[in-house]
């Protein structure tokens, strides 16, 4: 099982950033593909989630409006579109995959926020 962020780095506030994490090893459409993110001195945070069937979707307090998650079952990949960011949103962010009590992480990919 692989999955694999991408599309972090160093961003001024107010810009955007797509992430992409690509999974390999496992049924990817049948788990639900959620972003976690984790800055320095914090617990790790779920920032958005979309489930395996009809595509809802989740979203915590902080990034709603701005954030943006998406996947592509045929390309066993899921997206984060970030828009409007803000220094705050500094943090690696890392893909994980659920289903039941089966969990399957993402090394991180770092995002800064910084002028």
């Amino acid at each position: 099982v692989q999955l694999v962020e991408s599309g972090g780095g160093l961003v001024q506030p107010g810009g955007s950033l797509r992430l992409s994490c690509a999974a390999s090893g496992f049924t990817f459409s049948s788990y639900a593909m959620n972003w976690y993110r984790q800055s320095p001195g914090k617990e790790r945070e779920l920032v958005a989630a979309i489930f395996s069937a009809g595509g809802i979707t989740n979203y915590a307090d902080s990034v709603k409006g701005r954030f943006t998650i998406s996947r592509d079952n045929a390309q066993n990949t899921v997206y984060l579109q970030m828009n409007s960011l803000k220094p705050e949103d500094t943090a690696v962010y890392y893909c994980n995959a659920r289903r039941a009590y089966v969990n399957y992480w993402g090394r991180g990919t770092q995002v800064t926020v910084s002028s």
